[in-house]
């Protein structure tokens, strides 16, 4: 069972900045392209931003373009997600995601192998 380790989140006013942190057994995070997801009431599951196992190439939602930054750690084994200028309609639950599918098919939550155990981010008004 491949386990991915979810760390940061929670509550914070719009215009602020959090970053979530993902950390990935060894063998998954060298073979593996990353990404986060997110899903919030009523909604489904949104892709938000993706890095190559590499980390040469990163892939964001036009919602988020701008404003968040993924990026990898290869000492640490982590993924992370830096969000500023939030909004309110950044509000969900977050979950970052292992995959072996290549850009665009790394953008669609279905070809992810492995997940994390999700993060809530709150962003008031």
């Amino acid at each position: 069972q491949v386990r991915l380790v979810q760390s940061g989140g929670g509550l914070v006013q719009a215009g602020n900045s959090l970053t979530l942190s993902c950390t990935v057994p060894e063998r998954t995070f060298g073979s593996h392209h990353m990404g986060w997801f997110r899903l919030a009431p009523g909604k489904e599951r949104e892709f938000v931003a993706a890095i190559s196992r590499t980390g040469g190439g990163q892939y964001y939602s036009d919602s988020v373009k701008g404003r968040f930054t993924i990026s990898r750690d290869t000492a640490k084994y982590t993924v992370y997600l830096q969000m500023n200028s939030l909004k309110h309609e950044d509000t969900a639950t977050y979950y970052c995601g292992a995959t072996q599918a290549n850009k665009p098919a790394a953008r669609s939550w279905k070809t992810y192998a492995y997940w994390g155990q999700g993060t809530q981010v709150t962003v008031s008004t």
